[in-house]
């Protein structure tokens, strides 16, 4: 199973900032953001990573990140976007990497508390389709909103003014050979972009999305608030372990 960082845009939510830097790049309490990802991953036990980068900082990375020794990785990939087509375009560069396997793919500016080791097991152990983790979120209209039929996901909406529930999809998600494809056949949405929500909508159609409720916290670290807010949490988390 292949392991994929989307670390990729402008970043322009947390400008100046991002104007001599990535997004990526910048620290969340003691490591720089890309960091995390990375750790979700080799945590969940997946070994072989792409990171998939932008912009005029792109060099950055490699002199950060190097092979990946530092996570006990003999080495890391890396792919470029060449412009801001979203996030579904950003993964679908990384598709001669995944080479017809199944992938994870994390969001670069995702910060979780707890592993997802159990998700990315179940994952492997389904035949085909997807699956997400979602969470509850006091915000849910910053996010795809996960409307539910019973148990199932009937589908997600992308940042609905009126969530039909608080449950949003986190930057997770888990997908077979089949999201290339799916990738291949999208429109651009009105933003210009590929939407991964679409990607999403298309394995709810085929019946093969399963979902995992997150456990611990999570946010994203996009914005000036949520990049206190993820640095806040992991010092704390630190400092909860420094006791025990």
């Amino acid at each position: 199973m292949k392991g994929i960082v989307l670390a990729g845009g402008l970043g322009s939510r947390l400008f100046p900032l991002t104007k001599i830097t990535n997004k990526h790049l910048l620290p969340v309490y003691d490591k720089p953001m890309i960091y995390y990802p990375i750790m979700t991953l080799v945590d969940a036990g997946i070994t072989e990573i792409m990171v998939v980068t932008g912009g005029s900082h792109a060099g950055s990375f490699l002199r950060l990140l190097g092979n990946g020794t530092e996570f006990g990785l003999k080495g890391i990939n890396y792919a470029y976007q060449e412009k801001e087509g979203g996030i579904a375009e950003a993964l679908g560069l990384a598709e001669y990497f995944a080479d017809n396997d199944k992938c994870v793919v994390v969001l670069g500016d995702n910060i979780l508390e707890k592993s997802i080791k159990d998700e990315v097991e179940k994952f492997d152990a389904q035949k085909e389709g997807g699956r997400i983790l979602i969470k509850e979120s006091p915000t849910p209209e910053r996010f795809g909103v996960v409307e539910f039929d019973g148990d199932n996901i009937k589908r997600v909406i992308e940042k609905p003014e009126d969530p039909p529930t608080n449950y949003v999809v986190t930057g997770v998600y888990m997908y077979d050979s089949q999201v290339f494809d799916f990738i291949k056949g999208l429109a651009p949405s009105d933003r210009g972009e590929l939407e991964i929500t679409d990607v999403n909508n298309m394995y709810i159609q085929k019946g093969q999305l399963k979902y995992s409720k997150l456990d611990g916290w999570w946010t994203d670290a996009g914005t000036f608030r949520s990049l206190l807010k993820a640095s806040n949490l992991v010092a704390e988390s630190r400092g909860k372990k420094l006791e025990t």
